[in-house]
């Protein structure tokens, strides 16, 4: 893994010419200062702006999106609050149909394009959620820390740790052109042992769970890459990866779709090999007696309704991620065929799956490691041995022989006592 930091670490992302499409394109922060309603009659007679500006933001009367002849616009003055152009206004008409309506002290973002005519080099792009944001990150870091205590801390710092390696390693990596399979298993090991290590500490419990994750990621790779291959996925579907395949045609959009399966394959598989692994560590304080059989049993009936589990939260996540465009195939009265055959869910059909295997796998491969580890410190003891415990039984050792005939005394003497008492 370091031998793979060092040899991909990237001098940093290639530059290249803007092209002020989406989200390559120069922004600034502003504010709102003014709204005063007009009459859309006289917006649309003016050709989508009275005073001459940039038309509404997300669209105008005049470019088609029909605003109605007897409801309100908006015109609302902007000032630009950073960048070389601080303290310029400049305004924009706001149709009453719109999604996005602006309100006067409003914190915006706005995109600027210095070819345009001098009238409409600003426009609002998005509404400013820093604060917003900030806060809630706030909430969240508390709830855990108070919760997990020193673990949250940890759990904390990994996190910025785990973002960190993203940003500065596996990003620039991939866009200079390194093959984003390999960029993701150096940069997810990486994340993994780290957080691993830094939140349940360095001992042979954290070791098993290590192993345990590697060698599911690996065989969720190798999946991934049969897969996405036959199924012909090219990772090219929407705006965003178009734009990146634009200014970056170096690289390799089905890698950079099996990348993504695996890094986001990783957080659940850290939680199901770290809970097999605690799951037979416990097993064993709880029955020292258990071997090696015995801990695997006991462990796999846990795992099993961990699968259950984990299985239907991934296949739920990908789909509220995919929700708008599975409306969208149902507003067409597309057959359930004819979606699932569409590459846009084929990929989130092909992400989930393999995902899904893979985590299925990790519970017997880590609950398997685990069993031998823990016996590894009683050679000669099985569990079909062990005093008092079953075949496959998790229980407890059995009790003291003076508890059992303890109670089994006690039924008699309760009977004797009744009949003395009549």
């Amino acid at each position: 893994m370091v031998v793979g930091l060092a040899v991909l670490w990237p001098g940093g992302a290639p530059a290249h010419e803007r092209t002020g499409v989406g989200f390559d394109r120069q922004s600034q922060q502003a504010t709102v200062t003014k709204v005063v309603k007009l009459s859309c009659t006289s917006v649309n007679a003016s050709g989508g702006s009275p005073t001459g500006e940039a038309p509404a933001a997300g669209g105008s009367a005049a470019d088609g999106s029909a605003a109605k002849e007897d409801g309100d616009c908006k015109k609302a003055t902007i000032r630009v609050d950073t960048g070389q152009d601080k303290g310029r206004t400049f305004t924009e008409i706001v149709q009453p149909d719109q999604s996005r309506q602006l309100h006067e002290g409003e914190k915006v973002v706005v995109a600027y394009e210095p070819s345009a005519p001098r009238n409409l080099q600003y426009s609002v792009t998005d509404v400013n959620r820093r604060i917003p944001m900030t806060v809630l990150a706030g909430i969240f870091a508390v709830v855990v820390v108070l919760v997990g205590r020193i673990r949250g801390v940890m759990a904390l710092v990994a996190l910025a740790i785990s973002f960190l390696i993203l940003n500065f390693f596996i990003l620039p990596a991939i866009l200079q052109g390194s093959n984003p399979l390999i960029v993701a298993v150096v940069g997810a090991s990486a994340i993994m042992l780290i957080a691993l290590y830094m939140c349940h500490g360095l001992s042979a419990r954290t070791s098993v769970a290590v192993l345990g994750t590697l060698i599911s990621l690996v065989l969720i790779g190798v999946l991934g890459s049969v897969f996405i291959g036959w199924a012909a996925l090219t990772g090219n579907t929407d705006d965003n990866t178009g734009l990146i395949h634009g200014l970056y045609p170096h690289i390799d959009m089905s890698g950079l779709l099996l990348a993504g399966v695996i890094i986001g394959s990783l957080g659940v598989l850290d939680d199901v090999t770290v809970t097999q692994t605690s799951a037979v560590w416990e097993l064993h304080e709880a029955n020292p007696s258990m071997g090696w059989r015995g801990l695997y049993r006991a462990g796999i009936r846990i795992g099993r309704d961990h699968i259950a589990s984990v299985v239907n939260t991934l296949v739920l996540a990908y789909a509220g991620a995919a929700l708008p465009l599975l409306l969208l195939f149902s507003i067409a009265q597309s057959s359930v065929g004819t979606v699932a055959n569409s590459e846009l869910v084929a990929e989130e059909i092909v992400r989930t799956l393999v995902g899904s295997i893979g985590l299925v796998a990790s519970v017997p491969v880590t609950t398997a490691l685990a069993a031998l580890v823990v016996a590894a410190d009683r050679p000669g003891q099985d569990a079909p041995m062990g005093a008092g415990a079953g075949p496959g039984n998790g229980s407890a050792a059995v009790a003291p022989a003076g508890a059992q005939s303890g109670t089994a005394a006690g039924q008699p003497r309760t009977g004797r006592g009744r009949r003395r008492k009549r």
